[in-house]
């Protein structure tokens, strides 16, 4: 039978690509996200590739994790590969400036999110003795930079998570690996600017920022290397990107 990945945030970016490209390498996609529309387009656009099965919750509602992952069907549960990448970024100001409720859904979702979902498969991976957990962090997890306090920190405990799952699960034969993506050209921004498409276009203007389907190819490698390999961290940048903010851009 084929293997199985579960991944989080799979109505839009990074988690819909890579959706595509685990189906394209045979395996069945339980693809979690809060808009029901976009996973049944998802499930239809891959129809005659592999079997979808669509998940509805909210990552930051911890009964909703618990409940779904819980009620998974037998022929599902055998999960191969988890892709913990449901995030966001809410707001870019000062520390004096920020909006509490954008901490608490960035924190909500970017960590205890993670957390959740992983704690409600971790059994799983564990009863069969194998898994592979892909988190994924940011250059921000790397290096703080200015106004992006919360979001940094959020993405800093996704990379000291990374290193203690991957300790804690040695022993597990389950595999902890983290992706940290510099400027990928998705929704990202326009939900960190609350819907201004103009100022979120102007963050990938000037140079080829990277495309969801960068990342997608990537995590796609990671999952296919032998059983004794793991790719344990990976920074991939945009050519043109130095550091989280050195982008040579020519406008």
């Amino acid at each position: 039978m084929s293997k199985i990945a579960l991944v989080t945030g799979a109505t839009s970016g990074i988690g819909r690509a890579t959706a595509v490209a685990l189906a394209k390498q045979g395996y069945r996609i339980i693809a979690t996200g809060r808009r029901l529309e976009r996973l049944e387009e998802l499930q239809q656009e891959l129809l005659g590739i592999t079997t979808v099965l669509p998940l509805l919750f909210d990552v930051r509602n911890k009964e909703a994790v618990q409940f779904a992952i819980a009620s998974l069907p037998v022929e599902w549960q055998q999960i191969d590969v988890l892709l913990n990448n449901a995030g966001n970024a809410h707001g870019l100001a000062p520390i004096q400036d920020g909006s509490l409720e954008d901490w608490d859904a960035m924190l909500d979702i970017n960590v205890k999110g993670l957390l959740y979902v992983s704690h409600a498969v971790i059994p799983f991976m564990k009863e069969q003795g194998r898994g592979h957990i892909i988190n994924i962090g940011s250059i921000a997890g790397k290096e703080v930079y200015a106004n992006g306090n919360v979001y940094c920190a959020s993405k800093f405990a996704v990379d000291a998570l990374s290193k203690a799952m991957r300790i804690d699960l040695l022993q597990t034969g389950i595999k902890v690996s983290e992706v940290n993506p510099g400027l990928v050209e998705t929704e990202f921004s326009e939900v960190r600017f609350k819907g201004d498409k103009e100022r979120a276009a102007g963050v990938y203007q000037g140079y080829q920022p990277l495309q969801a389907e960068d990342i997608a190819d990537l995590i796609a490698f990671i999952v296919s290397r032998p059983a004794h390999v793991n790719l344990a961290e990976v920074l991939i940048l945009p050519a043109a990107q130095a550091a989280a903010t050195v982008v040579h851009k020519t406008l």
